[in-house]
């Protein structure tokens, strides 16, 4: 070797080092991103990596769709029931009665 490029070693060992620590720290925060957003992990080889699961998993799972299928039917009937409110409201015959009873209780609220 000439002994220009001697002097030089250091700065070339440290910016390898740098270069590859910055990788490895990119790889690691990656690799967080994805497990903390729920997207799907590889391997090294491109396979894919899947949590092992359990049978009470399993169940929790099915209990929580469960669950949620009572719910959303629920909310169903509540906006069915919230319809036909907004329509009793909004009915000409529900304004009159209302403005009739205004009147007999003294004028107050008649628009």
């Amino acid at each position: 070797m000439a002994p220009e490029f001697i002097e030089y070693i250091p700065y070339i060992i440290g910016g390898a080092f740098t270069v590859s620590l910055a990788g490895t720290l990119g790889w690691v925060i990656t690799t967080r991103m994805k497990i903390k957003h729920g997207y799907p992990l590889t391997g090294g080889w491109g396979q894919a990596v899947y949590p092992k699961t359990t049978s009470e998993d399993g169940e929790r799972i099915k209990l929580l769709s469960q669950e949620n299928a009572q719910l959303r039917a629920e909310l169903g009937s509540i906006k069915d029931r919230l319809g036909n409110v907004e329509r009793i409201v909004t009915d000409s015959g529900y304004q009159l009665t209302h403005q009739i009873e205004a009147l007999r209780t003294g004028g107050k609220g008649v628009q």
